[in-house]
């Protein structure tokens, strides 16, 4: 059995391009889907995927771990940037599928079998479109309640906004109580037993991150997510023994030394590997055993299109320390005219029972993929009120 093509199908969904990946075998109607979304560097990251498919071809699939350290060993540079993690991770997830598909199980049999009946999924506040994610900054304190209400209505029992606001790296009072106003707005609109989680997209400055965090402690958040840059684990520490609330990040992060990094630093309650970007599941299955010696949640960042959610939901059911599934349910009105998914959704409670298909259990309808080709990202600009460039 061999691998013959490696392809990559690019989709524009709104505020992204979905990069799908194709793995082409020699056994008739036998083929693999994975995924390689990574906003603003398409051509990037496909380019990459056709640079490194040359290890690849003639390969056997089924040795997805001997394929995984010839991506990311074989060429001097380690896979460990973003775009070639990003490459290597949806190569990766075809795999996966396809080795699934050769044994007739979903990829959750092949990793020893389900560890839950269900994952419970929580929402974006805007419905699930990411445009409305994000323009929630500048609307005012009440409607963060509004948005809520309509997130519990639609049958989720948890969500997550970005109630903090841009912020420099030293300001005022100011952006302190807003976040405070929309947080409590929020609670007050869903009550004590809906998980509310707040993003900071690591913009502040690590003083401002530790402020923001201690005013919103006492709103019992499920997570608080990235409250300064990535970079900065040693302030990302600082700020988890300084509040109860649970910290939580990682969604950055290539490759498992990163990962192993913030474990020692314990500097996360919460880890938020990628799967389509840290390493695909190969690695994302060992970002989550380290995550379990250290007795942390898992909670994989997955805003991106269909098969990264698939997969990580397969993930979820075969990984004991896995907490809760990002879902982006509505961001495109096709979305489900683009995919077949094998996993079933309850719209109350938003849970998701097993995926009965073999691999990922998802089929992606070509023809739709083509109706939608490629548009260029609008790039996202953010500046202080000074003029001074921002994290966006």
């Amino acid at each position: 059995m061999k691998i013959t093509a490696i392809e990559t199908q690019v989709c524009h969904a709104r505020m992204r391009n979905w990069i799908f990946v194709k793995v082409i075998t020699d056994q008739p109607g036998l083929y693999g889907w994975g995924e390689a979304t990574l906003e603003w560097h398409t051509r990037s990251v496909v380019g990459a995927i056709e640079d490194i498919s040359q290890l690849l071809i003639g390969e056997d699939p089924r040795r997805i771990e001997y394929l995984w350290q010839m991506m990311y060993r074989q060429h001097f540079w380690h896979g460990n940037g973003i775009v070639r993690g990003t490459a290597i991770s949806g190569i990766d997830l075809a795999l996966w599928d396809i080795l699934g598909k050769i044994h007739n199980v979903p990829c959750h049999e092949l990793w020893g079998g389900r560890v839950r009946d269900y994952i419970r999924l929580y929402c974006h506040l805007g419905g699930g479109k990411m445009e409305d994610f994000y323009e929630t900054r500048a609307d005012d304190a009440s409607r963060f309640g509004e948005l809520a209400q309509a997130a519990v209505e639609d049958g989720f029992t948890a969500f997550k906004s970005m109630a903090v606001p841009e912020t420099m790296p030293l300001e005022g009072m100011r952006p302190i109580r807003y976040a405070e106003a929309c947080v409590k707005a929020m609670r007050d609109a869903v009550g004590e037993d809906i998980d509310i989680m707040v993003d900071c997209h690591a913009r502040p400055s690590p003083l401002m991150g530790m402020q923001f965090a201690k005013a919103l402690e006492p709103y019992g958040l499920y997570f608080f997510e990235e409250p300064c840059w990535p970079e900065a684990m040693d302030d990302i520490a600082a700020i988890q023994r300084a509040v109860k609330t649970p910290i939580a990040s990682g969604e950055r992060l290539v490759g498992i030394a990163a990962f192993k990094d913030m474990l020692e630093k314990r500097a996360v309650s919460v880890l938020q590997p990628d799967i389509t970007h840290c390493g695909g599941l190969s690695e994302a299955r060992r970002i989550a055993a380290l995550a379990e010696a250290y007795r942390v949640a898992l909670a994989p960042h997955n805003p991106q299109g269909p098969v990264s959610t698939a997969a990580s939901i397969e993930l979820g059911f075969a990984t004991p320390s896995y907490a809760i599934c990002e879902s982006v349910h509505s961001d495109v009105p096709w979305r489900q005219e683009v995919v077949s998914e094998g996993f079933v959704v309850e719209k109350k409670g938003r849970i998701v029972k097993p995926n009965t298909r073999p691999g990922l259990g998802i089929e992606i309808n070509e023809a739709v993929v083509k109706k939608h080709p490629f548009r260029q990202e609008v790039l996202q600009r953010s500046f202080y009120a000074d003029g001074a460039v921002g994290d966006w």
